[in-house]
């Protein structure tokens, strides 16, 4: 059974002075090397959006998109680096090249992700195509898995070596563990049985 589930979004820390950019604009001409910013709440040039898409019985499914909001910055080899504890039961990346971090040996909590050369290795600037996107799989260990307590959403995020700023753990939305409850509970049918018997 499928069923989506939901999102967060974590941001670059590193915001430095940037100008304001209010209006949507692609190839702003460069007077001065100044990051030029798209207004956003957060005013970071870099957007890492985590969304828990699919809930299956034996897998569930991410997608990951990275959005740039810098208008005077491509990002060329970009890179991703996510540390979270089901990374180990990594099934599938779709558009991305990842590669596992094992900064201990035998725990697989940390991965580097990174574009496709010649399909998405360069991020673009702020516009319609300054946005890369993949999809995971990921297996569930029936041990660990829950998506209680924010569990489903990563320890740390860095962009191109940059921390970003996740949201504190009480923004975490709480997600389902299983498929809701059936809208018919037994005692309900039963009434409505023994009622339409006798009114036939």
């Amino acid at each position: 059974r499928e069923f989506p589930i939901t999102f967060i979004t974590v941001d670059l820390v590193r915001r430095g002075d940037s100008k304001i950019l209010s209006m949507v604009g692609v190839h702003t001409p460069k007077k001065d090397n100044e990051p030029l910013l798209q207004c956003t709440h957060h005013m970071c040039p870099i957007r890492v959006h985590w969304h828990v898409k699919t809930n299956y019985k034996d897998y569930w499914r991410v997608k990951v998109a990275i959005t740039n909001f810098n208008y005077r910055m491509n990002h060329s080899l970009w890179s991703l680096a996510v540390q979270h504890p089901n990374l180990n039961n990594l099934t599938q990346v779709f558009s991305f090249n990842y590669k596992p971090l094992l900064p201990y040996g035998f725990i697989n909590d940390t991965g580097m992700f990174y574009g496709m050369k010649y399909f998405n290795d360069l991020l673009m600037e702020a516009g319609p195509t300054g946005n890369v996107q993949s999809e995971l799989l990921l297996q569930k260990d029936k041990d660990t898995f829950t998506f209680k307590q924010g569990w489903a959403f990563p320890r740390k995020v860095y962009f191109n070596g940059d921390e970003c700023m996740l949201p504190p753990p009480d923004a975490y939305p709480f997600l389902p563990n299983s498929a809701p409850a059936s809208l018919l509970n037994f005692p309900a049918f039963i009434f409505l049985l023994l009622f339409l018997l006798s009114v036939w």
